[in-house]
């Protein structure tokens, strides 16, 4: 991470007019304090006429010294993704629902980044996942995931066959809707509606949660961040790999699936303060009495 910040990118939910007016006056505010601001290619697209240059993320990437995202915890999953490899350290801005990952608000947005400016910022290290289809000895498909990797069924009328293997030991073989390989960022999405557990994000984990499976002993396991997962699929007539729900592969029978940690971390940058316990009692209403 370089500081302090010189070149800013911002970058807006996609398709969301309503981001153009925090947006610009964010650009101005920054451009103040002598900052190179750069608007995302796609953002700039909802925006009227400004004074400032237009990359899109593939060119940003390594170009920038911070990236601000407005828009909500999706939004932030595709940056993550581009920016992780360059080690860009990102800023959220929650214009969505429920903000995990995007922890200012549009009122104190101003103010929160002008102290982040002055070094005033707690960092955080999030794991990636990097998934790889093997399809006999030919890589078919790779990509990177923030929240999980998930195997599953297209086809609502039945159960997919997958044999589960950690670090070449075999663990099961699993009938069910899918799998879930999901990272402690992603503990709080889909793994967690599956029933998985939730995990700090600060833990070096990963963690596997069996899409409704036929055998009720099938439980969750949460295994080193070093292992090396691999995905059998042994009966399936329309499965797909998806990467955080933005990209999927469809896959064939006998396809192998290669799990493990992406060498390089996302970095996310929080106020001073900022607590997960906090968030966790906001964001699922913990704080609230029966």
């Amino acid at each position: 991470m370089k500081f302090p910040f010189q070149n800013v990118a911002l970058i807006g939910k996609h398709k969301a007019p309503e981001i153009a007016e925090p947006l610009l006056g964010l650009a101005e505010f920054l451009s103040g304090k002598g900052l190179h601001v750069v608007v995302d290619s796609l953002t700039g697209e909802h925006l009227k006429a400004h004074p400032y240059p237009v990359m899109n993320l593939g060119e940003m990437a390594c170009a920038m010294d911070l990236a601000i995202v407005i828009g909500g915890d999706g939004t932030m999953l595709n940056i993550a993704r581009t920016m992780a490899p360059c080690h860009v350290p990102l800023v959220g801005v929650n214009m969505g629902r429920l903000g995990f990952l995007t922890d200012l608000t549009l009122e104190n947005m101003q103010d929160t980044i002008a102290a982040m400016l002055e070094g005033k910022f707690v960092t955080e290290q999030r794991l990636l996942l990097s998934a790889r289809v093997l399809r006999g000895d030919a890589e078919v498909c790779s990509g990177l995931a923030f929240n999980e990797v998930v195997v599953h069924r297209s086809n609502i009328s039945s159960m997919i066959e997958f044999e589960v293997r950690i670090d070449g030991e075999y663990l099961y073989n699993q009938r069910a809707d899918g799998l879930i390989v999901s990272t402690p960022t992603g503990s709080t999405a889909y793994a967690m509606s599956a029933g998985g557990p939730i995990l700090h994000p600060s833990l070096d984990v990963i963690e596997l949660v069996p899409i409704s499976p036929h055998t009720l002993s099938n439980r969750p396991i949460v295994v080193k961040s070093t292992a090396v997962l691999e995905i059998l699929t042994h009966r399936c007539s329309d499965i797909r790999l998806r990467f955080d729900s933005h990209s999927s592969y469809d896959l064939q029978l006998h396809d192998k699936i290669v799990v493990t940690r992406h060498p390089e971390p996302a970095c996310l940058l929080h106020p001073v303060g900022h607590s997960y316990y906090h968030t966790l009692r906001e964001k699922l209403l913990w704080n609230q009495t029966l």
